[in-house]
């Protein structure tokens, strides 16, 4: 892993594939394990979790669905404090197991906004996955039920994380490289 530019802003290695892989099947078999007899509906959060999501999918062997919703609050690097919510929800998900899939978690307004908009849809059970946490970052309260990898409050890019659209085609995750 070498660092990458995109645009004006430098990267360097943080997260190679190996590890991130290996956490998503990690993760995959403890659903695989808690959701037997069940068949969740899996809610990808786009466009970040795209490769989370096929990542983790292609690992879980019980029966299940998967959809996507785009739901969006970053421009550049900054979170903008508004959630824009751009393809709505096509499931019934009444009475049913979810478990929505976000590429990151950092102060939670995405999901904190999105939340009660699922819940008054009554499903059986409702929990949130996601690759990233930044627990210092966190400012809306939220149970992140399943997580890879806690990390530090800096901007990443990569495995589907952008910057301004760009980046999320790397199998690698990267830092933003502070001078």
């Amino acid at each position: 892993m070498n660092e990458i530019t995109v645009f004006d802003k430098t990267f360097i290695p943080f997260l190679d594939e190996a590890t991130i892989q290996a956490k998503i099947k990690e993760l995959a078999q403890q659903i695989n394990n808690e959701y037997e007899g069940k068949k969740p509906l899996f809610l990808a959060i786009l466009n970040g979790s795209f490769m989370f999501a096929a990542g983790l999918f292609k690992n879980v062997f019980i029966e299940a669905e998967i959809c996507f919703i785009k739901l969006a609050s970053y421009k550049g690097t900054q979170s903008t404090g508004h959630v824009i919510t751009s393809i709505g929800l096509d499931s019934n998900v009444t009475n049913r197991d979810i478990i929505i899939l976000e590429d990151i978690v950092d102060t939670g307004k995405t999901l904190h906004t999105f939340l009660p908009q699922l819940v008054n849809q009554q499903p059986a059970s409702l929990k949130i996955a996601t690759l990233l946490h930044k627990p210092e970052a966190t400012v809306y309260p939220l149970t992140i039920d399943y997580c890879c990898f806690s990390i530090p409050n800096k901007f990443v890019l990569g495995y589907g994380l952008d910057y301004d659209g760009f980046g999320r085609n790397t199998k690698d995750i990267y830092q933003l490289k502070i001078d």
